[in-house]
C-alpha cells in the first residue's frame, strides 16, 4: 500500500508541468491557428497577432514553479497523498485555463483582424483568465509549505 501512495506522489508531483503542458500547447494551437489566418487577411498586425497567440504558454511555466514547491526529497508516505492532492488539483486547472485561454485568445484575433481598434481591450477575457492560473498557483504555493517535508 506504502508504494502505491508514493507513485501518486509522484504522480501528483508531475502532474502540474504535464497537464500544464498539455492546455498550453492545446490553447497555443488554437490562437495560433487563429494568428495564421489574421495574417492571411491583412497586412499588418502580425507580431500582434503572433504575441496574443503565445499568451496560454504561461501555464506550463506555473506548472513548473508548483512541480519545484512540491518536490520532496525523499518523497515519504505521509506526503505524497497532500502531494498527489495540490499537484493534481492545480494541474488540472492550468490544463483548462490553457485550453480556454487559447479560445479566447483566437476570437480576439479574429475580432481585431475585422477591426484592429479592439485588439488591446479584446485581450481582457484572456488576463482574467490568466489570473484564474494565478490563483492556482498561489494557492498551491501556500499549500505546499503546509505539506511535512
Amino acid at each position: 500500500m506504502t508504494e502505491l501512495v508514493l507513485v501518486l506522489g509522484w504522480l501528483g508531483l508531475f502532474a502540474p508541468v504535464a497537464l500544464g503542458a498539455m492546455g498550453s500547447s492545446i490553447g497555443c494551437a488554437r490562437a495560433g491557428s487563429a494568428a495564421i489566418g489574421a495574417m492571411l487577411d491583412t497586412e499588418t498586425g502580425y507580431g500582434r497577432y503572433v504575441g496574443a497567440s503565445l499568451m496560454p504558454s504561461s501555464q506550463v511555466i506555473y506548472g513548473i514553479v508548483i512541480m519545484f514547491s512540491l518536490q520532496r526529497d525523499p518523497m515519504t508516505a505521509e506526503a505524497a497523498a497532500a502531494v498527489f492532492g495540490v499537484g493534481l488539483l492545480a494541474g488540472l486547472a492550468l490544463f483548462y485555463v490553457g485550453i480556454r485561454q487559447g479560445e479566447v485568445l483566437a476570437s480576439a484575433i479574429v475580432a481585431s483582424k475585422a477591426k484592429p481598434e479592439i485588439f488591446g481591450i479584446s485581450l481582457a477575457p484572456a488576463a482574467v483568465l490568466e489570473g484564474f492560473a494565478v490563483f492556482a498557483l498561489v494557492f498551491a504555493l501556500v499549500l505546499s509549505g503546509t505539506i511535512p517535508a
